[in-house]
């Protein structure tokens, strides 16, 4: 318990309706009394966790932080701590994996989940990346309950989900009622969701309310699948997450997710949280809930899961390491060298809100190695920075932290390109005419200015654009010009163009492109590798593909 104490904390959000309540016995109490004295509930949460089962090097902090081993045991002193812990989440606890995951199925994130000691979670949009059936396995894998409440035709397509699950406490009974993000089906590949359509989520929410209550419920969480996207002037956060919680009424704890951004505070008498992604922080809340159920004191702390302040899980660790020994056979083959660091993240995310090093080699390499004029991807799909947090066996290698030797230079292995590109995209290559490409930028650019940007941003190769963040949506692109100084107008001038099957299919919204052409090539994957490999070396460069004029 002294590394718990010591963990870093950065954000406490207390709320008391009463005057300090007072731990234990007090002097000259009946025991009525003592047994009607509120009892503390902790709830422990990481939002939009994509199966991060390693520890990964965190920049601001110095240190490795983070990994379901590491998650695990930090857990397990809180539990000891408190045992009247639930432990949440809220969708795409798996998607958009890293390999030690994905390579697998997914299989791995959900036995880890289960030995880390999950209660409930959800459903993201990445939750559904491999379809229905797919999610159906995961469920049956999983030792803890789905809940989603907001899902029509829920049940024709997956079973053992609920709209909501109550937990009792020493006679308290809490509702955990499951939120998904309404854009989810827009942000995987059409027909990912089988019949199921996205709801409402005020209105699901409320009735799922209603149920539990009449069930015997008394204190209301939510988990959903929204997010903080940005914050005005003031400071105040805004986003699907904050409309959420300014909807429903009669909800104690709302958690976000989706979106990274990191936030705590009241919003319309429900404490809303969301922490920052992939298990770079956890939340522990404490409600103080009365005999009758009302919650009379709620606070929040976010933690830093660094990884050598605890003894990682060794169950989680014993689990993991066939898949490891696997996944070392399969890929960890060095393809080339990076000169430095090609970022991805941040805030707002650079694959997100602007030209990024890293679009700019995955797009070149999907225009060189099919000789378009053009190459456009969504940064979304981009997930990792290069050198990634894979772990190759050969700790000889030169990559960002120990126990390796520290780069500059990094060498690359096949494990980074399926960190960056998990999706199992395939390029599609097309023709598009001046106009089409006009609305492809329009499109990507719509969500700017933004903190928690959106995936739809997009990132290119062969030609440059301006446009200014402050125009209306729709009217923001001043001048798009090709490689060599060819401008290219909003015309029915024909262009040749790689692009990915995801956006082409009209996915992130760009239904312009979805037109039926097209002709499907190779796995974004083997064409990126084949480039690296080509040219041996890549070095991240911004070259003024991406200019905003915005003042």
């Amino acid at each position: 318990m002294g590394q718990n104490r010591k963990r870093k904390a950065r954000w406490w959000v207390v709320i008391s309706v009463l005057a300090v309540l007072m731990a234990g016995t007090v002097p000259g109490a009946t025991a009525d009394e003592d047994n009607n004295r509120p009892i503390d509930i902790q709830i422990l949460n990481v939002s939009d966790w994509h199966a991060q089962l390693d520890p990964f090097f965190d920049f601001g902090l110095g240190t490795n932080v983070g990994g379901a081993a590491v998650l695990s045991a930090y857990w397990q002193a809180e539990r000891i701590a408190n045992p009247n812990t639930l432990t949440l989440t809220a969708g795409d606890a798996f998607g958009a994996s890293p390999p030690l995951s994905g390579f697998f199925d997914e299989v791995p994130a959900v036995l880890a989940m289960n030995l880390m000691g999950f209660d409930v979670d959800t459903f993201g949009n990445h939750n559904f990346d491999r379809g229905t059936g797919h999610l159906q396995g995961m469920i049956e894998l999983a030792e803890f309950q789905y809940v989603a409440a907001n899902l029509q035709n829920r049940d024709d397509n997956l079973t053992g989900v609920k709209d909501f699950e109550i937990f009792e406490f020493e006679g308290r009974k809490i509702a955990v009622i499951g939120i998904v993000n309404p854009e989810a089906p827009t942000l995987v590949f059409p027909g990912s969701f089988g019949t199921i359509e996205v709801t409402d989520p005020v209105e699901a929410a409320t009735e799922a309310r209603s149920a539990a209550k009449a069930a015997g419920a008394k204190t209301f969480v939510a988990v959903t699948h929204l997010g903080v996207t940005n914050f005005d002037d003031d400071g105040n956060p805004i986003g699907p997450l904050i409309d959420f919680a300014n909807g429903v009424k009669g909800f104690d704890v709302i958690f976000g997710d989706h979106t990274g951004a990191e936030f705590a505070g009241m919003v319309n008498g429900a404490l809303v949280v969301e922490n920052r992604s992939k298990g770079r922080t956890y939340a522990r809340v404490t409600l103080s809930v009365n005999n009758g159920g009302n919650v009379v004191k709620k606070g929040v702390e976010f933690v830093d899961p660094i990884a050598s302040a605890v003894t990682p899980d060794p169950a989680i660790e014993a689990m993991l390491a066939p898949f490891r020994a696997e996944l070392a056979v399969a890929l960890d083959e060095v393809i080339g060298v990076a000169t430095d660091i090609f970022p991805r993240g941040g805030s707002p995310q650079v694959e997100r809100s602007g030209e990024a090093a890293l679009g700019n080699v995955v797009t070149d390499s999907m225009r060189l190695r099919y000789s378009t004029q053009i190459a456009v991807t969504n940064g979304g799909g981009l997930r990792d920075p290069l050198p990634s947090p894979y772990l190759p066996a050969d700790t000889s290698l030169r990559r960002t932290a120990a126990p390796y030797v520290i780069g500059p230079p990094y060498d690359l292995v096949k494990g980074d390109a399926l960190e960056l590109l998990p999706f199992g995209n395939s390029v599609v290559t097309r023709t598009v005419t001046g106009s089409q490409l006009y609305a492809v930028l329009e499109r990507g650019v719509s969500a700017l200015p933004c903190t928690a940007c959106s995936g739809r941003f997009a990132q290119i190769s062969g030609f440059s654009f301006e446009f200014n963040s402050t125009f209306p949506v729709g009217s923001r692109v001043v001048s798009v010009t090709l490689n060599g100084g060819t401008p290219i107008l909003p015309d029915a001038t024909v262009y040749t163009m790689a692009t990915n099957d995801f956006m082409n299919a009209g996915g992130d919204g760009y239904t312009m492109l979805a037109d039926g052409e097209g002709t499907t090539r190779d796995p974004m994957l083997d064409v990126f590798i084949e480039y690296v490999q080509t040219v041996g070396t890549i070095t991240p460069v911004i070259e003024g593909r991406i200019v905003d004029l915005a003042p």
